[in-house]
Protein backbone atom coordinates (compact mmCIF):
# COMPACT_ATOMS: atom_id res chain seq x y z
CA UNK A 1 0.00 0.00 0.00
CA UNK A 2 1.30 3.97 -0.94
CA UNK A 3 1.79 5.95 1.60
CA UNK A 4 2.32 9.69 2.14
CA UNK A 5 4.49 10.20 5.97
CA UNK A 6 5.16 14.11 6.53
CA UNK A 7 7.14 15.78 9.55
CA UNK A 8 8.92 18.48 10.34
CA UNK A 9 5.84 20.63 11.97
CA UNK A 10 5.69 22.38 15.16
CA UNK A 11 5.17 25.55 16.62
CA UNK A 12 8.22 28.18 15.60
CA UNK A 13 8.49 31.90 16.69
CA UNK A 14 8.28 34.64 13.64
CA UNK A 15 11.29 34.75 11.70
CA UNK A 16 11.95 31.26 12.04
CA UNK A 17 12.32 28.05 10.07
CA UNK A 18 11.07 24.82 9.83
CA UNK A 19 12.10 21.73 7.36
CA UNK A 20 9.06 19.56 6.21
CA UNK A 21 9.22 16.49 4.63
CA UNK A 22 6.98 14.31 2.87
CA UNK A 23 8.23 10.90 2.48
CA UNK A 24 6.34 7.94 -0.50
CA UNK A 25 6.45 4.40 0.94
CA UNK A 26 5.18 1.50 -0.57
CA UNK A 27 5.87 -0.15 -3.57
CA UNK A 28 6.23 2.87 -6.02
CA UNK A 29 6.95 2.60 -9.79
CA UNK A 30 7.08 6.25 -10.33
CA UNK A 31 5.99 9.76 -9.04
CA UNK A 32 4.84 12.14 -11.69
CA UNK A 33 4.36 15.23 -9.00
CA UNK A 34 4.47 15.84 -5.31
CA UNK A 35 3.44 19.14 -4.03
CA UNK A 36 3.07 20.86 -0.59
CA UNK A 37 -0.69 21.97 0.63
CA UNK A 38 -1.82 23.99 3.85
CA UNK A 39 -5.04 25.07 5.02
CA UNK A 40 -5.78 27.72 7.61
CA UNK A 41 -8.95 27.93 9.65
CA UNK A 42 -11.63 29.69 7.79
CA UNK A 43 -9.08 29.79 4.90
CA UNK A 44 -9.47 28.13 1.04
CA UNK A 45 -6.77 25.11 0.65
CA UNK A 46 -3.47 26.78 -0.87
CA UNK A 47 -1.31 25.42 -3.02
CA UNK A 48 2.31 26.42 -1.54
CA UNK A 49 4.86 24.02 -3.53
CA UNK A 50 4.50 21.89 -6.27
CA UNK A 51 7.43 19.94 -8.10
CA UNK A 52 6.68 18.26 -11.32
CA UNK A 53 8.70 15.78 -13.19
CA UNK A 54 8.89 17.73 -16.10
CA UNK A 55 11.19 20.05 -14.14
CA UNK A 56 8.54 22.21 -13.37
CA UNK A 57 8.24 24.22 -9.77
CA UNK A 58 6.21 26.40 -8.83
CA UNK A 59 5.52 28.52 -5.69
CA UNK A 60 2.63 30.40 -4.00
CA UNK A 61 3.26 34.39 -4.05
CA UNK A 62 2.68 34.46 -1.07
CA UNK A 63 5.63 32.33 -0.29
CA UNK A 64 7.95 33.03 -2.82
CA UNK A 65 11.70 33.82 -1.82
CA UNK A 66 11.22 32.52 1.69
CA UNK A 67 10.12 28.73 0.47
CA UNK A 68 12.08 26.10 -1.05
CA UNK A 69 11.06 22.76 -2.11
CA UNK A 70 13.41 19.77 -3.01
CA UNK A 71 12.78 15.86 -3.93
CA UNK A 72 15.16 12.94 -3.42
CA UNK A 73 14.60 10.95 -5.90
CA UNK A 74 16.25 7.99 -3.92
CA UNK A 75 14.21 8.45 -1.02
CA UNK A 76 10.92 9.29 -2.83
CA UNK A 77 10.81 12.62 -0.30
CA UNK A 78 10.25 15.85 -1.19
CA UNK A 79 11.36 18.74 1.44
CA UNK A 80 9.57 22.02 2.14
CA UNK A 81 11.73 24.40 3.61
CA UNK A 82 10.38 27.54 5.28
CA UNK A 83 12.27 30.59 5.94
CA UNK A 84 11.28 33.73 7.48
CA UNK A 85 8.15 32.39 8.52
CA UNK A 86 5.24 34.38 9.68
CA UNK A 87 2.50 34.42 11.76
CA UNK A 88 -0.06 34.13 8.60
CA UNK A 89 2.17 30.68 7.24
CA UNK A 90 -0.09 28.79 10.47
CA UNK A 91 -1.96 26.13 8.72
CA UNK A 92 -1.89 22.51 8.54
CA UNK A 93 0.21 21.40 5.43
CA UNK A 94 -0.30 18.57 3.56
CA UNK A 95 1.71 16.55 0.92
CA UNK A 96 -0.02 15.56 -2.28
CA UNK A 97 1.20 13.34 -4.86
CA UNK A 98 0.81 11.26 -7.90
CA UNK A 99 2.11 8.28 -7.58
CA UNK A 100 2.12 4.84 -10.26
CA UNK A 101 1.92 1.79 -7.76
CA UNK A 102 3.43 -1.61 -8.89
CA UNK A 103 1.06 -3.77 -11.21
CA UNK A 104 -0.74 -0.20 -11.57
CA UNK A 105 -2.02 1.13 -15.31
CA UNK A 106 -2.48 4.67 -13.99
CA UNK A 107 -1.09 7.38 -11.78
CA UNK A 108 -2.92 7.63 -8.22
CA UNK A 109 -3.70 10.73 -6.13
CA UNK A 110 -2.09 10.25 -2.74
CA UNK A 111 -2.84 12.90 0.31
CA UNK A 112 -0.30 12.51 3.52
CA UNK A 113 -2.10 12.94 6.84
CA UNK A 114 -1.18 16.68 7.26
CA UNK A 115 1.30 18.21 9.90
CA UNK A 116 0.25 21.94 11.87
CA UNK A 117 2.55 24.83 11.47
CA UNK A 118 1.80 27.23 13.97
CA UNK A 119 4.19 30.59 14.13
CA UNK A 120 3.73 32.73 17.41
CA UNK A 121 5.39 34.71 19.62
Amino acid sequence: QVQLAESGGGLVQPGGSLRLSCAASGSIVGINDMAWYRQAPGKQRELVARWHSGGNIAYADSVRGRFTISRDRAENTVYLQMDSLRPEDTAVYRCNANILPSRGTYYVNYWGQGTQVTVSS
